[in-house]
């Protein structure tokens, strides 16, 4: 049985991609640039298909000119995600409400 990267996830709700739709110039890089496949043109303009599959890479929010697009990039819950599945342990994110030590609140997008 094979599982497919883009198809991945740990964590709901904690990825700090977000998206000022008003910006948006239909430009397409960040569909084309996305190595996840989060995003997609919908009705001319960039939608959402999964942003819980997010790694928050950046490339996104990099190659979006007019800064519609934003993300927090660098480690954070999909470190955590890679290194759980590497080790066979339970990946624990800040974020995580299974993370008893965690004082920071999803919304402050600790990752």
């Amino acid at each position: 049985m094979s599982v497919t990267m883009t198809r991945l996830r740990y964590l709901s709700n904690v990825v700090s991609l977000k998206l000022d739709i008003d910006r948006c110039t239909e430009c397409r890089r960040c569909v084309e640039v996305c190595p996840r496949a989060v995003l997609r043109m919908e009705n001319k303009r960039v939608a959402f298909v999964d942003r819980d599959l997010c790694i928050e890479c950046g490339a996104c929010a990099k190659n979006c000119e007019p800064g519609a697009l934003s993300v927090h990039k660098g480690v954070g819950c999909a470190t955590t995600i890679i290194n759980g599945m590497l080790t066979g342990g339970e990946p624990i994110c800040c974020c995580s409400e299974s993370n008893p030590e965690s004082n920071i609140s999803p919304e402050k997008s600790c990752c």
